[in-house]
């Protein structure tokens, strides 16, 4: 399973043929939080790759730019990537190397909403907008349920590793952002599975054109 995010980067919104491949991934504290994002860009002006923390930026406050960014598959990159000139996409291990000046993430300590202590909730951000196709494709891969809060599209539960979940999503805003709020009542196991949830949950929006801006923990 790839642990990166990949783009495909048009000329143009709308325009689906890619002039650009953005790779991206997010740095995690051990509680999964997000410490920063890591990127690195292939433009067929260079003809090689090099860091874009510009680019990865922009695209979380500029829905203009935002617009020209297509999230794909690692498959679907190294496809676009070979017809555009650029050969093999590197084993992500490579991409790694390619690395510059990491994108920081605003970090805090959770704060204390008066959950129980073995409770925790995050939140993951996505910045862009939902049309109601993919609405209804993020309410099928979270398996929501509708509920009866006007700011809440659906909520879910379901048990894994020993942990209970339960996580619902949000609209922030008319046209700002979107969230996936999730709590989790930590077992006696490992927490592995929190994070496994976290980054299904990261990809299953990202896939509807969403991009994700940051994991954070409030409690």
């Amino acid at each position: 399973m790839a642990r990166m995010d990949y783009y495909l980067i048009s000329a143009a919104a709308g325009d689906r043929t890619p002039v650009g491949i953005l790779v991206e991934e997010f740095v995690l504290y051990e509680d999964y939080t997000a410490a920063g994002i890591d990127s690195v860009e292939w433009s067929p002006r260079t003809g090689g790759w090099s860091g874009s923390p510009g680019r990865s930026r922009a695209l979380r406050s500029n829905p203009a730019l935002r617009a020209l960014a297509t999230a794909v598959s690692r498959e679907t990159a190294a496809r676009e990537l070979a017809r555009l000139g650029g050969g093999a996409l590197p084993e992500e291990f490579e991409l790694h190397t390619m690395f510059e000046h990491r994108q920081a993430l605003p970090t805090a300590g959770p704060l204390n909403l008066g959950t129980a202590r073995s409770a925790r909730r995050y939140r993951i951000l996505f910045a862009g907008e939902l049309g109601s196709e993919g609405l209804a494709k993020a309410s099928t891969a979270l398996r929501l349920e509708p509920t009866d809060d006007p700011r809440v599209v659906g909520t879910a539960q379901a048990s894994a590793g020993g942990h209970g979940f339960t996580w619902e999503l949000r609209r922030i805003g008319a046209g700002i952002a979107w969230c996936v709020d999730v709590t989790v009542r930590l077992g006696t196991g490992p927490a592995i599975a929190l994070g496994a949830l976290l980054h299904h949950h990261r990809q299953a929006i990202r896939e509807q054109g969403l991009i994700p801006v940051t994991i954070e923990r409030f409690a």
